[in-house]
């Protein structure tokens, strides 16, 4: 079966919304509050989500507009690609190397420039290396990293693949 670059971008795009879903029920129903670096992983999903609807919509003719379109959603979850993989090995390191706790998000945001909280977030905190849940004995950032692994190599085949 041959996948057309309109079912490409669906499956992207509802894959964003069952990310973003069970980001939610995990936050609101399990009292899980995500950490600063959790927050940044959900920006890249929704960003995928976001260029994949409007590829699914726009379901343009042009070859390099069907690149764009999976470059931008491709860019968006390299974003969440990395900064997982931050996140998993923020929690694998030993506790005397974990960086002490700092100030949550919403004040690094009202107090700091952007670029300023691009780095803080980004370098970590104690808070995102507390493991506080676990599947098959692994770490949310872990399934995390897997999830949006699968997502990115899907974004690499709708960028890569030869149209006609």
């Amino acid at each position: 079966m041959r996948i057309s670059y309109r079912l490409g971008h669906t499956i992207l795009f509802l894959g964003s919304v069952i990310g973003i879903a069970f980001a939610l029920f995990l936050e609101h129903f399990q009292g899980l509050n995500p950490c600063p670096l959790c927050v940044f992983q959900r920006v890249g999903l929704i960003g995928m989500g976001i260029f994949s609807l409007i590829a699914l919509l726009h379901n343009p003719k042009n070859h390099w507009l069907k690149r764009f379109y999976s470059l931008l959603s491709t860019v968006a979850i390299g974003w969440s690609v990395g900064v997982a993989a931050r996140h998993v090995w923020l929690q694998h390191l030993p506790a005397d190397q974990v960086p002490s706790c700092g100030p949550g998000l919403d004040y690094l945001v009202e107090a700091l420039p952007f670029k300023a909280v691009l780095q803080q977030v980004l370098s970590g905190s104690g808070e995102c290396a507390v493991i506080d849940w676990t599947f098959l004995g692994q770490s949310l950032p872990f399934w995390s990293l897997i999830f949006f692994s699968v997502l990115l190599l899907i974004n690499l085949w709708l960028l890569f693949r030869p149209y006609k």
